[in-house]
């Protein structure tokens, strides 16, 4: 497996699929071939099909400010290797001087085309979370030191970074104000979340009230076009800060606590990204909300030190009850239903940490497993379920 620099990204929103792994892509081809006299871009599959809601065509013209482009969404071609498929053509003299096709496979990652795995060196030996647990029982370390291990104390450095910017992302979301772009006209909530207490409140409902605030916080950021950190993507970016903000508020766990917490979580997206997926093109939401579910279960587990049974049972059963999920975004927004869904997968990672407490000796279903089945799932779910905003909740909405 590879770094969890990887795995949290930091860039604009408000997907990593259609917005950080397509401006890698134009980085990459403009580096080599930076003196054309035209341009032209094809863009193929769900980069086509929701391409202009998730931003796509935007982020690649400023990648292209200054020069000739064109910009084609061809919604026609299948796609064979991955949905986010996009074709790079370089011209001078009027004639084709380089062509290079590029695959956006979901977490701001990119693959060009003939590599069929990823170029990054592996930090990791172990893939699998029963190769990880068995070697932390044995070394008597928790899964933060297996990280510290791997890729030294400098990765700390980089997830206090990640950190930072989660807060930030929470911050501005609270104070944020007005409606989305996009066509919907959404109005941003996380403000209203957050100051609009009940008057005769329950703990439980403030509690479902901050966690809801902080991750609509982090995903209307995102939706604007903001800056955020993957985790482990851009469209289920608000489910780790928000669960990992309201912890530390409540607690006052320390930021040293929350950063190998968020260690933790990334040996759990680095696995689900490694031995499955976290695009939802290819495998739907539940490869993103799931796995961000799952993620920020291991952390809240992690914070509270639970062991390795039970970071292994909340882990899983976030993934579990997401099986199925379909990514059908509204006019190809990350809007409605990703902005809710950040907010339910928050409450729901809690509430797998409390039931893991309880009754991780009497579990059945090993996280490999259900890793293993969500990549299943999301291969059997029909395209139109998968990010192309032709199914679902999305066709009962058109412009």
């Amino acid at each position: 497996m590879q770094s969890l620099k990887y795995l949290y990204r930091i860039g604009r929103g408000p997907s990593s699929s259609h917005t950080m792994g397509p401006l890698a892509a134009a980085e990459n081809f403009l580096s080599m071939y930076p003196d054309a006299e035209r341009y032209k871009i094809i863009l193929y599959g769900s980069l086509a099909k929701t391409g202009k809601g998730h931003m796509t065509d935007s982020i690649l013209r400023e990648a292209f400010e200054g020069r000739d482009c064109e910009i084609v969404a061809d919604t026609t071609t299948p796609t064979d290797f991955h949905p986010n498929t996009v074709d790079f053509m370089a011209y001078s003299d009027g004639c084709e001087i380089a062509r290079e096709r590029y695959y956006s496979i979901g977490g701001g990652e990119i693959l060009k085309d003939g590599d069929r795995e990823l170029s990054y060196p592996d930090v990791y030996d172990l893939n699998s979370f029963r190769e990880i647990s068995d070697y932390c029982r044995k070394k008597d370390i928790r899964i933060w030191q297996y990280v510290e291990q791997r890729e030294g104390v400098e990765i700390f450095d980089y997830l206090s970074e990640v950190w930072e910017v989660m807060k930030n992302a929470v911050k501005e979301g609270l104070e944020a104000q007005g409606v989305l772009q996009g066509g919907i006209a959404l109005q941003r909530k996380a403000r209203y979340l957050y100051r609009q207490r009940h008057i005769d409140e329950s703990e439980e409902t403030k509690t479902n009230r901050l966690i809801c605030a902080y991750a609509y916080a982090v995903s209307e950021q995102n939706a604007s076009g903001g800056t955020i950190a993957t985790a482990p993507t851009c469209g289920a970016c608000g489910v780790v800060p928000a669960v990992l903000m309201f912890l530390q508020k409540k607690h006052n766990f320390t930021d040293t606590q929350i950063i190998r917490a968020l260690a933790t979580a990334g040996i759990i997206g680095d696995l689900i990204k490694t031995n499955a997926s976290i695009s939802g093109a290819e495998c739907g939401c539940q490869a993103e909300i799931g796995s961000a579910c799952s993620m920020a279960a291991a952390a809240a587990a992690e914070l509270f030190e639970l062991d390795l049974d039970q970071i292994e049972y909340a882990a899983e059963m976030s993934i579990e009850h997401h099986l199925g999920l379909t990514c059908d975004p509204v006019l190809g927004l990350v809007q409605i239903p990703c902005i809710e869904r950040n907010a339910i997968a928050a409450m729901r990672a809690l509430n797998a940490v409390n039931l893991a407490d309880f009754l991780a000796d009497s579990r059945m279903i090993s996280f490999d497993t259900i890793v293993e089945t969500m990549y299943e799932t999301g291969k059997d779910l029909k395209v139109i379920y998968r990010e192309t905003s032709e199914g679902g909740l999305a066709k009962r909405f058109r412009k």
